[in-house]
């Protein structure tokens, strides 16, 4: 998958979220864990981008990491979405495969340009 692709794909996970969200019924609960899972979830494909902009190997790193955690987090809240019964897990299981294909291939990024830095680095 290239980087064009990848944030067509953030993106569009991003777009989802907001409207599982907005489609949430509205309680005290809804909105915390609503705002949350909005907020790390759109994080996720904000952060992809500045990782594409990042000014070394070091930067883009770090930035992957950020979108790893943000996607993680994500996970968490949808997690806690079903396990309180306030959606079915029926509903949410093509997203939660989203998240995890999304954080795969950033673990498998992330995992890439740390042994391209370390074989630059020994090549010294």
């Amino acid at each position: 998958m290239n980087e064009l692709e990848f944030k067509r794909r953030t993106k569009q996970m991003g777009l989802r979220v907001i409207r599982l969200v907005e489609a949430l019924p509205h309680s005290g609960t809804t909105d915390v864990i609503g705002k949350q899972l909005l907020r790390s979830a759109t994080s996720i494909g904000a952060n992809y981008r500045s990782a594409c902009r990042g000014k070394s190997l070091a930067d883009v790193v770090a930035k992957l990491s950020i979108v790893e955690e943000e996607a993680d987090e994500s996970l968490y809240w949808i997690e806690l979405l079903i396990e309180s019964e306030l959606v079915s897990a029926d509903k949410l299981k093509s997203l939660m495969l989203e998240v995890n294909e999304i954080i795969a291939m950033t673990v498998a990024s992330i995992k890439t340009l740390r042994a391209k830095a370390h074989n630059s680095q020994s090549k010294i």
